[in-house]
């Protein structure tokens, strides 16, 4: 491991690439950095996170524990990513609306981004700055967020609309939970606020029911009591 590709005082449990560069210090326990990866000083990591060959977090940006950022990420100062939050390869942030050259712009007038515990972002994505994304919330693969994203819901498309809910632990249908729990009570998690007018027949009927009785698209989200 080479000294010279990381600050002093970094923690001994951090792993650095040798063709990975670290400028700051304030790098949780057993992180690793890999090749090609640069943390600019003042970026903030947290615990036990994975940062892919090409990532580029800048400085103010802070990411929390156990976050996953795949391959040729771009974190940049204002955003802030909370644990065990999956970062796809090659997806972006912003944090300036109009981006111009000749007009450089002071910290303050950046635009804060914030991604909350146990969100994935798919690859290619592009959070456009602004905007939260909700808790266990899942943005596909190539979607344009630009507005905020409630707690389980999975958005795609440019821009991202909603077109289900992502339950915690994604890949088990709810219906083969329930068959394999049977008294496993399933109750939707709906997002507060005004009724989504684009919401297909299935999802008025459940938000009638209560229930999951048949669902339409995507990934319905539960609690479980």
């Amino acid at each position: 491991m080479s000294v010279e590709n990381r600050v002093e005082g970094l923690d001994p449990s951090v792993f650095v690439h040798p063709m990975g560069l670290c400028e700051s210090d304030r790098v949780g326990p057993r992180t690793r950095i890999w090749a090609f990866a640069h943390l600019l000083p003042g970026a903030v990591v947290g615990a036990d996170c994975n940062v892919g060959d090409h990532a580029f977090i800048e400085g103010g940006a802070r990411l929390g524990d156990r976050v996953t950022v795949k391959n040729a990420v771009l974190v940049w100062d204002g955003v802030t990513v909370q644990d065990e939050v999956f970062l796809g390869p090659n997806m972006v942030f912003t944090n300036d609306l109009t981006p111009r050259v000749g007009f450089r712009k002071a910290r303050e007038e950046l635009v804060a981004t914030l991604v909350r515990r146990g969100a994935t972002v798919g690859a290619n994505a592009t959070v456009v700055c602004g905007v939260t994304i909700g808790r266990h919330a899942f943005v596909a693969a190539g979607a344009v967020v630009v507005h905020d994203v409630a707690d389980h819901a999975l958005v795609a498309g440019n821009p991202a609309r909603r077109v289900g809910w992502a339950p915690r632990r994604l890949g088990v249908h709810l219906r083969a939970a329930a068959r394999r729990r049977p008294g496993l009570r399933l109750r939707p998690r709906l997002p507060p606020g005004r009724r989504d007018r684009r919401a297909s027949r299935g999802d008025r009927r459940l938000r009638r029911s209560g229930w999951p009785a048949r669902p339409v698209r995507g990934w319905w989200a539960c609690r479980c009591r």
